[in-house]
């Protein structure tokens, strides 16, 4: 057997994943959050990518070529759905029923706030006004100097330990006992941690902890739920030894068994649910009334909205569109000063990759566009009549439809919400397994819409008549739904109902409160 070095020519395929390719799969799976600042960044890194000024430029909608191959939507058709795709452009108009001057007034020298300066003379008060003046010479109100600044807890509760105590070390263990405190106002942390950290003996710790815990509001600084509400009655002067009873046995408060939570008092059944009712007037979370942390609220790509003629308007949203453009005559007169190959293939470069982008933006648009539509097809009985006529769904369906491969239906459902006349849904939301029908040859259920069935019945049900899983199995087999008691079980777990037991107890201790409340 012999070895020697040959050539060999073979001709073969290969999926390779260029830079482009990856940038526009990144881009389809962005939220318009993400796809935003994925934009800025861009705009900043490549010089011929400019921010598109205005919003009347026209937004990807289809085409006569792009409808050839797809169902009929007129409105003769066999589901009478009609489409109408319409661009999202919309002009911005002014809010403000006045002149932006007269909104917020500018302070003037002869209103109270200075002197008038005598002529001939100079007052000064230019000198003393905040400037708000901009580049142009007009006069720009800097909306920052009218907010006011939100006081957290933290600078709160740091205000008052400055004033409370005055030692110099229990200070400093109490302003680190601040830093442990959560935004409900619990202290977070191991005291005897604490302690070895900062070298001071544990019942200090927890005498300047006893300290803090007088301090607005009432019930900061608490490290379990029975301590808040405690001190909470106690700044009121509630605190009793029933109470401190009723405290010690919330699980039985929380579980709602009455019965024992009776014995475990030792009270009548009138004194226990006025002692219940003062529970509920406190606040087990006292540190949320300030500073929370705002939340982000959702911004739909897509809007639907009815038409006169019964049919569905489908446009993607304009804000969530970021508006780019290539700077074809900088790159020309850039070009002409290019020096050396190096020059000219950096700006090559960065002409090559906004094409991509502004191709990819505009790409990702339409697919969003294609899915939503396809979407509304399939899912019309929701649109029309609500959750109980949403329809069993999955990816291959819609991918099947547009001619897409589900990988990319998946990407586009992904972090995108759609704006409807029955609220804010995530794409992802309308596809959902299927539950078969009891009668043979039956259409199959959707699992959303047995749960919302499932929901209305408990909702429905009276104290007398609590309805279990058993039960709620045989009537949706009544309604010609084929489901076991497990998949009731989890799907009642899932929307976060208690268990037959408990919600007899909930609703008898309604009905008792509701009674007793009469009676007073």
């Amino acid at each position: 057997m012999s070895f020697a070095p040959k050539l060999e020519m073979r001709q073969g395929q290969q999926l390779v994943m260029t830079p482009q390719l990856q940038q526009a799969i990144r881009l389809l799976q962005f939220s318009n959050l993400e796809l935003t600042a994925y934009v800025e960044t861009e705009l900043e890194r490549n010089p011929l990518l400019e921010r598109e000024d205005g919003d009347d430029a026209p937004a990807p909608q289809r085409s006569d070529d792009d409808w050839t191959d797809a169902p009929d939507t007129s409105a003769d058709s066999a589901d009478g759905l009609a489409l109408d795709l319409k661009a999202p452009a919309s002009e911005a108009h002014d809010a403000f029923d006045t002149a932006f001057e007269n909104v917020f007034p500018e302070a003037t020298p002869n209103d109270g706030g200075a002197p008038a300066s005598q002529p001939g003379q100079t007052s000064g008060w230019e000198n003393v006004r905040p400037s708000t003046h901009n580049g142009s010479g007009s006069d720009d109100n800097n909306f920052e100097d009218y907010v006011a600044a939100e006081v957290s807890l933290k600078d709160h509760l740091t205000a008052q330990v400055n004033l409370a105590v005055t030692d110099p070390a229990e200070r400093f263990i109490a302003l680190h006992l601040v830093d442990l405190v959560d935004e409900a106002g619990y202290v977070q942390g191991d005291l005897a941690q604490l302690a070895e950290k900062l070298g001071a003996p544990l019942a200090l710790v927890e005498s300047v902890l006893t300290r803090l815990q007088t301090l607005d509001p009432a019930g900061v600084f608490a490290r379990t739920l029975g301590e808040c509400l405690s001190l909470q009655l106690k700044e009121q002067n509630r605190f009793d030894p029933l109470m401190a009873k009723l405290i010690d046995n919330l699980p039985l408060l929380a579980g709602h068994n009455i019965a024992a939570l009776r014995r475990a008092v030792g009270v009548d059944d009138e004194d226990l649910a006025d002692m219940i009712q003062e529970l509920k007037r406190l606040n087990p979370k006292p540190g949320l009334q300030f500073g929370s942390v705002q939340m982000q609220p959702v911004v739909p790509d897509v809007i639907v909205r009815a038409t006169s003629n019964g049919s569905w308007a489908i446009e993607l949203n304009s804000e969530t569109l970021p508006r780019v453009l290539v700077n074809r005559s900088y790159y020309t007169v850039v070009a002409k000063t290019a020096r050396n190959e190096q020059d000219k293939g950096y700006l090559l470069d960065c002409l090559q990759s906004a094409n991509w982008l502004v191709k990819s933006l505009d790409q990702r648009a339409r697919t969003i566009l294609r899915v939503a539509e396809e979407i509304i097809r399939q899912q019309d009985g929701f649109f029309a009549h609500g959750v109980q006529h949403l329809r069993p769904l999955n990816l291959k369906t819609i991918a099947d439809k547009i001619s897409m491969h589900e990988s990319t239906v998946s990407r586009v459902t992904s972090n995108k919400f759609m704006a409807t006349p029955r609220g804010i849904y995530e794409l992802k939301y309308f596809f959902t397994s299927a539950i078969q029908s009891a009668d043979s040859g039956g259409d199959a259920y959707s699992s959303e819409a047995v749960r919302h069935r499932i929901k209305t019945m408990i909702d429905a049900e009276q104290p007398s008549a609590i309805l279990s899983d058993d039960k709620l199995v045989e009537k949706l087999k009544t309604d010609g739904i084929d489901i076991a008691r497990r998949t009731v079980a989890k799907y009642r777990e899932a929307m976060r109902i208690s268990s037959s037991v408990q919600r007899r107890r909930e609703k008898q201790m309604a009905v008792k409160l509701g009674k007793m409340a009469e009676a007073v």
